[in-house]
């Protein structure tokens, strides 16, 4: 049996994989019921399982008894804090979470490619490693996995993850070199002035002014002091201040993300965005703090292993079907993987006038497009870490 038809036949087990997952969606680091789906699977097939890892972090390890390179496959588990509204027979039986980024979707591939590569455990050598992780939506859990260990025992040598990517057509895999998603930078800013009455304000000092005038501000960074062939972007998503209409606010509190992908400017944030605030505050004789989450750094695939998964995603889906994804200002904790051994991010096309995009409460895509990714994993397994019979391919 052809490494296609092989992948081909767990597509029943895939689909339900998949809508079991769908059903038990779990926020981050909550991911219980969903960590102990993946461990009983594992197990099931055979590999060696740790749970725990990083609170709700899951690994198998496919070892083949031989020598060889480790390869660590990556997919996500946790999900959104959305209400979901599809309509499925298989929707969330969890109230105000949903699995509207596709992470079921990719949790299922890892978990079928595992039982694949079983079976097909004499076309390599070494090990493979599958990785299960919490916490991709926040606060990451990428970085305390690698911390625990994840990367060692045996040492990995190269990493792989995919995403569903529903801004290219159903039936494609994109692949770009180099920079595909951006590093993240989070912001929380507090602002302390003087309260009083509307109708005196030259006995306040005005916080939601002061906030006002931050955020016009912290939007001319991108303008005036980024570099215009290096895209950056800041958005304040939230603001509170005030309680009642003749009331001059105390404190506003602002929310906001910062992102580039120049890993330079990602570490500069701080300082460039206290710079802004301090200035403003002080002409508004008003107090500020601000608390700061670095969040991820950018998720660069290495061109190499990237020109090496055009070739392998070309004999899944055909040469003219590997496009080149558009980067994206969005952030990706696979990136800490990416930033420690050579590998891949590619993206599993899910575009379809059908279903509604990531992060909304109808999201959905063709579950046939599941067997791509699967089938892409077991071929760049057996590129990367050894094929003893080529013509079985």
């Amino acid at each position: 049996m052809n490494i296609k038809d092989r992948v081909n036949s767990y597509k029943e087990r895939l689909v339900t994989t998949r809508r079991d997952l769908h059903r038990i969606p779990e926020l981050s680091f909550k991911e219980e019921k969903t960590s102990a789906y993946v461990a009983d699977y594992l197990k099931r097939e055979g590999l060696s399982v740790v749970t725990g890892v990083a609170r709700t972090g899951v690994v198998g390890l496919l070892e083949t008894g031989r020598p060889g390179l480790t390869l660590l496959i990556r997919a996500d588990m946790d999900a959104l804090p959305i209400t979901e509204a599809t309509g499925l027979p298989f929707a969330s039986r969890h109230p105000g979470v949903m699995h509207a980024c596709g992470h079921d979707g990719h949790t299922a591939m890892a978990l079928v490619t595992a039982t694949a590569m079983n079976a097909l455990r004499d076309r390599i050598n070494g090990t493979i490693k599958f990785v299960f992780q919490p916490a991709e939506e926040g606060p990451g859990g990428a970085e305390p996995m690698i911390i625990a260990g994840v990367m060692d025992n045996p040492q990995v040598d190269y990493a792989l993850g995919c995403h569903i990517w529903p801004t290219i057509p159903e039936g494609t895999i994109g692949i770009r070199a180099g920079v595909l998603m951006a590093a993240m930078f989070r912001f929380d800013i507090t602002i302390t002035g003087k309260g009083g009455h509307g109708a005196m304000p030259h006995l306040c000092v005005d916080a939601l002014e002061t906030g006002c005038q931050v955020v016009a501000a912290l939007q001319r960074i991108v303008s005036r002091q980024m570099d215009p062939l290096c895209p950056s972007v800041i958005t304040v998503g939230k603001f509170e201040a005030g309680t009642a209409f003749n009331v001059i606010p105390e404190t506003a509190v602002l929310c906001g993300t910062a992102r580039t992908f120049d890993k330079t400017t990602w570490q500069r944030w701080p300082e460039i965005i206290e710079t802004i605030v301090k200035g403003v505050c002080e002409s508004m004789r008003a107090g500020y703090e601000i608390s700061w989450e670095q969040g991820y750094p950018p998720t660069i695939n290495d061109p190499d292993m990237a020109d090496r998964m055009k070739r392998i995603a070309g004999e899944v889906v055909g040469v003219d079907r590997v496009v080149v994804p558009e980067k994206t200002l969005g952030g990706e904790d696979m990136a800490f993987f990416l930033e420690r051994v050579p590998g891949c991010f590619f993206c599993l096309g899910a575009g379809n006038d059908s279903y509604a995009g990531i992060h909304n409460p109808r999201f959905g895509f063709n579950e046939q497009i599941l067997l791509a990714g699967v089938e892409t994993y077991c071929r760049a397994a057996i590129d990367l870490l050894g094929d003893p019979s080529p013509a079985g391919s």
